[in-house]
């Protein structure tokens, strides 16, 4: 698991809600519901050590994620994906993956918590340029300079 990923890419997650457009909110809430069964699913199948059962639920949550740049939750959704995969095929138990899965629940709550601040309508955003106030110029017209 890399902790070195960004836990969200604000450019990614820009490009996603001007695509979404008035739909965000209603897929960001999705998102937060597709997830907690996810993690919950991914939970249920590392306490039964059933690496086949890890694969969807992380598949889905690598996904969807990514769609939010949510990297981070990305990154440990794929690590758990690809373990689960390699142990299926080498018929191994994934008890390797008990740091991801347990890191997992914590890093959505974290994620959930800075994507609704931002979401958040009545939140004040950053400018971007458009409808930023700027310093009117000093009036020079008839002066003497």
């Amino acid at each position: 698991m890399s902790q070195d990923t960004e836990l969200v890419n604000w450019s990614e997650f820009s490009r996603t809600r001007g695509e979404l457009g008035t739909a965000f909110l209603r897929i960001l809430g999705y998102f937060r519901e597709d997830g907690v069964k996810s993690i919950s699913a991914v939970e249920d199948a590392f306490r039964a050590r059933s690496a086949v059962e890890l694969i969807r639920p992380a598949h889905t949550l690598k996904g969807e994620s990514a769609q939010f740049g949510a990297y981070r939750l990305s990154s440990m959704a794929e690590e758990i994906e690809m373990v689960a995969r390699r142990c299926v095929e080498m018929h191994e138990s994934p008890d390797e993956l008990i740091e991801v899965v347990v890191a997992l629940r914590p890093c959505f709550s974290e994620t959930m918590a800075l994507l609704d601040r931002d979401a958040n309508p009545l939140v004040a955003r950053r400018p971007t340029g458009f409808g930023r106030r700027t310093e009117a110029p000093t009036p020079t017209f008839g002066r003497a300079v």
